[in-house]
């Protein structure tokens, strides 16, 4: 059957499953529009190429197949890239699609021209110009095989016009039915081999390709052994927090006590993260280039292994897959590591002790209702910003699948991952932090929310700045006050005029309230929170900032 580029796109996404894209519409690539027509295939048509993005990035995390992006050349491909980056250092699958000029014009700088090669290849995994309309099958199996194969991430296609609304006879191309991949007896006995004899090991978990059963199999790795587990930035779903074996996350702001434990234990068994610069503190922690301890890594791309760290073993698997043997592997008779387990939960429940902020509305209190009171699948986003800390030092995490935050540290990312939660999880409560600055980079997405039935709550947390770069700001150059202030809109009555519910909560004793009425409302709903200008950060005051700065 001859079919034209757009059809034959589309019915390769069929195949793969696809069951929603995200997209701003384009000229270039109106031909995949009429394949999506009537191919049962939700389009969340966005209002900005960025937000798309980081939509079909969040998609991905929480279905763990790729998410999929629709945009339109030039412009619409540069709007997306913060999404693609988000994608890229978050190890998200994801599958973009991106319209192109036609192939006549090509070099001649035509309209919103750009080389896609040479554009984006550096920013994800592959990046390929589909330039004959009968390689579409092919060149689409290999895009979704690329983004979840090893160490998963984004793959973007360039779509020239005239391919795409091009009529091609093709055969389709089905994904190839999954593979058994045996883990070797030998990897299990090297690893163990490894940890067996040390006196002070510490469980790092992170990375890409997780599920319920490998956060089950973890905790049980745990217990058997009696290990510390820590998890790498933004992966703190990982672990049940109330387990007795979960220590902590290595993140920005991360407790004190756990980076000394890091900086000191002598067997590190990193899971599935890559242990880069943020869980190590800028590689303060441990150093590359002396490293001063055994490090096992087991990592789903063999490349990874040994790019920074020496690895004793390396271990080319994905995590989940080593724990399913790891959870009911026989622990060694020597030596005990139940002291050293114990003082390190120690360190994290004092860590998570509230520390009291100035103000009517205190988020540490905030953040605490909601640990106390959302139901356990509910699902947390957040983007970047002080705020933030609040979040990860205070919230207790308690299944897999309701964290998605960007460990890239991209702003503006929590409200399109909330969006894409509350559409792939209607039934379950979807909660969004953001910072005032946060929120203001990504809020026009309150009509997609609208338009398509998702219906996350926002609660803004307001402190009229930027608060980390104030914070970095006032330690650096005390009083200096340059770029970080912020004229805001009444963030309640904007929900209002995109038809959500909004409302200003002034004390915090008003907050349990306004929750509850959010909830009801069945609609996107803002609770703007407004913080005391000195409420800076979970460890300092603005005048405690400045002070330590000014005391340099």
């Amino acid at each position: 059957m001859t079919r034209h580029g757009g059809q034959i796109l589309v019915d390769q996404l069929v195949l793969q499953g696809v069951e929603r894209v995200f997209s701003v519409p384009g000229e270039s690539f109106l031909a995949a529009l009429d394949g999506l027509y009537d191919a049962g295939i939700a389009n969340i048509v966005c209002r900005h190429e960025g937000a798309a993005a980081m939509m079909a990035e969040a998609h991905g995390k929480l279905t763990g197949r790729p998410g999929v992006l629709f945009v339109t050349r030039g412009p619409g491909a540069a709007n997306a890239a913060s999404g693609l980056h988000v994608a890229r250092q978050d190890s998200t699958p994801m599958v973009a699609f991106v319209g192109q000029i036609a192939r006549g014009h090509r070099d001649r700088e035509a309209f919103q021209e750009v080389d896609y090669r040479a554009f984006m290849g550096p920013l994800v995994k592959w990046a390929a110009e589909v330039e004959d309309t009968a390689r579409l099958p092919e060149y689409i199996a290999r895009a979704f095989h690329v983004a979840m194969s090893g160490r998963r991430g984004p793959v973007v296609l360039a779509l020239p016009e005239d391919m795409l609304s091009a009529h091609a006879e093709v055969r389709d191309i089905a994904p190839p039915p999954a593979g058994p991949s045996p883990i070797a007896a030998p990897q299990v006995d090297a690893l163990l081999a490894a940890l067996d004899g040390a006196a002070r090991p510490l469980v790092v978990a992170g990375g890409p390709g997780w599920s319920s059963q490998a956060s089950a199999d973890l905790a049980r790795f745990a217990e058997r052994f009696d290990l510390p587990v820590a998890v790498s930035f933004r992966r703190q779903d990982y672990m049940d927090n109330r387990h007795p074996n979960y220590v902590g996350d290595l993140g920005v702001g991360m407790n004190p006590a756990l980076a000394r434990r890091l900086g000191t234990a002598d067997r590190v068994i990193a899971l599935g993260t890559r242990l880069g610069d943020i869980a190590t503190a800028g590689y303060s922690l441990i150093d590359p280039a002396a490293q001063g301890r055994r490090i096992v890594h087991v990592h789903p791309d063999p490349d990874e292994l040994g790019h920074v760290w020496r690895a004793d073993p390396g271990i080319a698997l994905p995590a989940p897959q080593m724990l399913t043997v790891l959870a009911h592997a026989r622990p060694p008779g020597h030596p005990s590591w139940g002291a050293w387990t114990r003082d390190a939960r120690a360190d994290y429940e004092a860590w998570g002790e509230p520390r009291e902020t100035p103000g009517a509305v205190k988020m540490e209190q905030v953040i605490s209702w909601l640990d106390n009171t959302l139901p356990e699948d509910a699902i947390l986003t957040n983007g970047a910003g002080n705020y933030a800390a609040f979040l990860h030092r205070y919230f207790r995490f308690k299944r897999f699948g309701t964290q998605l935050a960007p460990t890239s540290g991209s702003m503006g990312y929590g409200f399109p991952a909330a969006i894409a939660a509350s559409l792939a999880h209607p039934g379950r409560t979807v909660v969004c932090l953001a910072g005032d600055g946060c929120f203001q980079m990504t809020l026009n997405e309150m009509s997609t929310a609208i338009q398509h039935g998702a219906a996350p709550i926002v609660i803004v947390a307001n402190n009229g700045r930027y608060g980390t770069i104030r914070m970095h700001q006032e330690r650096s150059y005390p009083g200096r006050v340059s770029g970080t202030d912020l004229a805001n809109p009444d963030f309640a009555a904007l929900a209002r005029a995109y038809g959500g519910h909004g409302e200003v909560v002034a004390d915090g004793a008003g907050f349990a309230d306004a929750f509850a009425r959010a909830a009801a409302a069945g609609v996107p709903a803002v609770i703007e929170l407004r913080l005391d200008p000195e409420a800076l950060s979970t460890g300092q005051t603005l005048s405690e900032t400045r002070a330590a700065g000014e005391g340099r």
